[in-house]
């Protein structure tokens, strides 16, 4: 299935795409698309079945803003340098084990919202990325198998980034990536059973027209079982947690002098294989 919250901010309703790619509303059916839903015994199969029954009311898409497919986000953990051709094009060492980061849950919007560059910024850079939403509690998780099965499903997430704030400012990586609106989320949070292999999708990005990420999730150095298992040993992850999972070469940071960083006016476009598409544009903030 594919979920999604469609309205102004703040006041977003829970909604479906069908099959046909019609836009049904599920606010009658339950509060939000949020981790309590995700836990839920049984929920997910009751909007499979309302769904299948073709009673679920009709959303007039023309004018719907479409919000994060998530609400109520517990954390979100983040994988750095995860994809070999990204390590190898910023000259980085292919890590022995996943670097670990986080991003504050208020840095999310939605997928077509605008994305703001910071105040005194130089170096604003994109970064397409798998996101993983976590659908059950997970410590210490033994197994792929286990790692798994606690995906509850899958988005497309942006994970923008300040690499002045991030590599040249001190400290860790925290400043350069929790700048307000670095998160685009979205459009849809599509369940596990849709996405049979998290290893075969393409991902791509591009910036004012212009292809600059073309990459795929079998290039990841750990992928996703093994990501969501290996952050379980250090923190417990709870139903609708999120995992950004790294991106593929291209940002900006990779390439030759002078750097093509984001301004504003520019338009970000990205999108994976069966997931959906986003569409930013930048302002000052």
């Amino acid at each position: 299935m594919k979920l999604l919250r469609v309205g102004t901010v703040g006041a977003e309703r829970p909604a479906l795409l069908d099959g046909n790619g019609v836009l049904r509303d599920l606010s009658g059916l339950v509060p939000d698309i949020d981790g309590a839903l995700l836990a839920e015994d049984g929920a997910l199969a009751r909007i499979r079945t309302a769904a299948a029954s073709g009673d679920l009311p009709r959303l007039d898409a023309a004018g719907l803003r479409t919000g994060p497919p998530l609400a109520r986000i517990g954390k979100i953990v983040c994988i750095g340098l995860n994809y070999h051709d990204h390590a190898r094009e910023t000259g980085a060492a292919t890590p022995e084990e996943p670097i670990l980061f986080m991003k504050a849950p208020d840095t999310v919007i939605g997928p077509d919202d605008t994305v703001l560059v910071p105040r005194g910024s130089v170096k604003t850079d994109w970064e397409v990325e798998l996101a993983v939403v976590i659908g059950r509690r997970a410590r210490y998780l033994e197994s792929d198998e286990q790692a798994l099965a606690a995906v509850a499903g899958y988005a497309v997430a942006h994970d923008v980034s300040e690499r002045a704030f991030q590599l040249e400012r001190g400290g860790q990586w925290d400043k350069g990536k929790n700048c307000e609106t670095f998160n685009p989320l979205g459009p849809w949070l599509v369940t596990a059973d849709e996405v049979p292999d998290p290893q075969a999708l393409g991902l791509r990005l591009w910036v004012n027209g212009e292809l600059k990420q073309d990459g795929t999730t079998a290039e990841q150095i750990f992928p996703v079982a093994e990501v969501v298992r290996y952050v379980s040993q250090f923190m417990t992850l709870h139903p609708g947690d999120v995992i950004n999972t790294g991106t593929p070469a291209g940002v900006a940071m990779g390439r030759p002098e002078p750097k093509p960083y984001l301004r504003a006016g520019d338009v970000v476009e990205l999108e994976i294989d069966g997931l959906g598409r986003q569409r930013q544009e930048l302002k000052d903030a």
